[in-house]
């Protein structure tokens, strides 16, 4: 494979100061390269796949003692030539070191080229490359068990099984389109049928898999809406431990979307205090009140915040609610201000809550009663909020495909279409080579996703998302 920069070099380290710093090198001359720079205690040259101790050198200068590995291509992440510095965590040594690899013919790294090289060179296909990202920026459990599973290639796998079948079938259906004088059907119809239901059905579940798998990787959306003044903002501001959102007891303080992200339980939760909803004239509280709706739409959980204060409100926000919220969304119900009202008053609240829910077909997962100015019962809400995602942590305990990244569920979708056609195809009688260019069009999709079928512009626009120096 040529590359317009045969040898590279990069910080693998976050950038400032630090104990220790590493700094990668791949291409072909990277161990002469080494070679020039490094010199082993005890003299000795370095040696592959042996960490060893010495001091990098600039002619007699001494730059820093540090540790350095080399491996020999094909045995490397980038298949390549490469190695690793680690040095002592001084900017100063850092670029220092970094300069004089750059004087002796080494290039800096564009982002995400080892991982790219690796792909190139057939270490990684494209759906692992892209999990070594995911990886790097996982902050839970789940998303974490995500990306290890694609990066071990499980994901890769049913892709290469599903496009096996495929294969086989086309070829067979194209091999009677070169003996078509002769009416010969080499692809049985019936066992094309049942091929073909059976990767629909494998892509459709990978396809529903998107929901859960986005939510992992970028937080549970939870929208927190409600009427003006009912503490939505303080709710938030609770919730996240600080600051976020100004509290007023002026209606419609809140103008527009706020977020913020918190993990409970192992699990991201996306925040998001949204604009009081009210009838105003008002035209940025008009737009706000707007976002609002869109915000909640989008949310895989909705807290209607209630005011214990008010409690000839709650019939007006809970109807409000019923056709803005979807069967797949998860609705709770929060009756805030519980300390400016009794014990006895906050339980005749909460029964009233649910007979409206009842009467207007809303089905609640739980009504918590709160204080969010004086922190009351938050670890209730806290609580509920983790139970309502304990779901699908059994898909990610046991290891199944979950489906995280936008550009492998846009193929997926793509390829779905193609096999609709198919099926349409065959039902119809339609001719041999027009059903077997559909499952070719299938076959491009599948490909795509793990890099079987690329384009330049395409791996760009996937390895420019990495950081430097992987």
């Amino acid at each position: 494979m040529e590359y317009l920069n045969k040898n590279i070099c990069a910080l693998a380290t976050p950038q400032g100061q630090g104990a220790i710093a590493v700094i990668r090198l791949s291409g072909e001359d990277t161990p002469e390269i080494v070679g020039k720079i490094f010199v082993p205690a005890g003299g000795k040259a370095p040696l592959p796949y042996k960490m060893q101790f010495g001091a990098i050198k600039d002619g007699e200068r001494l730059i820093d003692e540090c540790l350095v590995v080399t491996f020999k291509g094909p045995h490397s992440y980038t298949g390549e030539n490469s190695a690793e510095i680690y040095c002592h965590g001084s900017q100063y040594i850092v670029q220092e070191i970094i300069k004089l690899l750059l004087a002796n013919g080494v290039k800096m790294a564009e982002p995400g080229e080892f991982s790219k090289r690796a792909f190139l060179n057939g270490k990684l296909d494209l759906a692992q490359a892209e999990a070594v990202a995911d990886l790097i920026s996982s902050e839970t459990e789940a998303a974490h068990k995500i990306a290890m599973q694609q990066m071990k290639g499980g994901f890769s796998a049913e892709l290469k099984q599903m496009r096996e079948d495929l294969l086989n079938l086309v070829s067979l259906m194209e091999l009677e389109l070169d003996f078509s004088e002769e009416e010969v059907e080499f692809a049985d119809r019936k066992q094309l049928a049942e091929l073909l239901g059976k990767v629909s059905s494998k892509v459709t579940q990978l396809i529903e898999s998107f929901t859960l798998g986005n939510v992992i990787k970028n937080g549970v959306p939870v929208a927190i809406v409600g009427a003006t003044n009912t503490g939505k903002s303080t709710l938030l501001n609770t919730l996240v431990g600080e600051e976020r959102a100004i509290v007023s007891n002026i209606h419609g303080t809140t103008r527009d979307v706020i977020e913020d992200t918190m993990n409970l339980g192992g699990i991201t939760f996306r925040f998001i205090d949204t604009a009081g909803i009210r009838e105003t004239k008002e035209t940025i509280e008009i737009i706000g009140i707007e976002r609002t709706y869109q915000k909640l739409k989008s949310a895989t959980v909705v807290i209607l915040v209630l005011d214990a204060s008010r409690p000839e409100n709650f019939k007006h926000s809970l109807v409000n609610l019923t056709d803005k919220i979807s069967s797949r969304q998860q609705l709770i119900i929060v009756l805030n201000k519980i300390d400016e009202t009794s014990e006895v008053g906050v339980e005749a609240q909460i029964d009233k809550i649910k007979d409206i829910c009842v009467e207007h077909s809303l089905s609640p997962i739980a009504v918590v009663p709160i204080s969010a100015k004086k922190g009351e019962n938050i670890d209730d809400l806290q609580e509920v909020l983790v139970s309502s995602q304990n779901s699908w942590k059994s898909s990610v305990a046991t290891g199944g495909t979950l489906v995280s990244n936008i550009r492998h569920y846009q193929a997926l979708m793509d390829a779905q279409i193609a096999l609709d056609r198919v099926e349409d195809g065959l039902n119809s009688g339609l001719a041999t080579d027009l059903v077997a260019q559909d499952i070719r069009e299938a076959l491009y999709h599948l490909g795509s996703i793990v890099g079987e079928i690329n384009t330049e512009e395409i791996l760009g626009n996937i390895f420019g998302r990495f950081c430097i120096g992987k």
